[in-house]
């Protein structure tokens, strides 16, 4: 028997796992495959793809969905490579900022510091950082794994990623002032 969307999205929102994965089993490759076409990157394509399906599964109890589930999860998609792309042209301007004050001051960056000293200010402001956050933090920064990873890693919520990344990330960013363009060109875009 054929399930309806209006079925599917009540199995869903009663937490049916099964039903949920064979909604992401029919559409994932498809959508993975739109959001590249988007993002012209396959990595980042599957990361808003499993970011947007894990959403739909964190908020499955408030979603409401007034066009078809099809449509709903294009859109959905359509609107997280949006956001992706908002915070990639972000990365650039700052990245060109960094290159600019660079160029304007006629240094590069290991005339701006000692590398021996940058390091153990980042060791010392490091070792400030809570251990779940430092944990996450290196992970993030160091493995350069993504966000989804870490959280599969640790059994973790990627919002719970997201917000203690955001917390190192302060935390950082006021240990390491004196160094701030180093540290934005460094650790924030990456």
């Amino acid at each position: 028997m054929q399930l309806t969307d209006s079925d599917i999205l009540f199995a869903i929102r009663q937490g049916n796992v099964r039903v949920f994965e064979t909604v992401f089993r029919k559409h994932y490759q498809a959508l993975c495959n739109y959001a590249c076409g988007i993002l012209k990157d396959m990595d980042d394509a599957e990361e808003m793809v499993q970011g947007m399906f894990l959403k739909l599964w964190e908020q499955r109890e408030e979603i409401e969905i007034t066009v078809s589930l099809k449509s709903y999860l294009y859109r959905a998609v359509h609107n997280t490579c949006l956001n992706r792309l908002k915070h990639l042209k972000v990365q650039e301007v700052y990245r060109q900022h960094v290159g600019e004050y660079l160029e304007n001051n006629h240094e590069s960056a290991t005339d701006l510091l000692d590398k021996d000293e940058l390091e153990i200010r980042i060791s010392d402001a490091l070792e400030k950082l809570p251990e779940q956050c430092r944990l996450i933090f290196k992970m993030s920064r160091f493995e350069e794994l993504k966000y989804q990873e870490i959280a599969d890693r640790l059994g973790l919520s990627i919002k719970t990623v997201e917000n203690q990344i955001g917390k190192a990330l302060k935390i950082m960013r006021a240990e390491l002032s004196d160094y701030l363009p180093i540290f934005l060109f460094l650790f924030l875009f990456r």
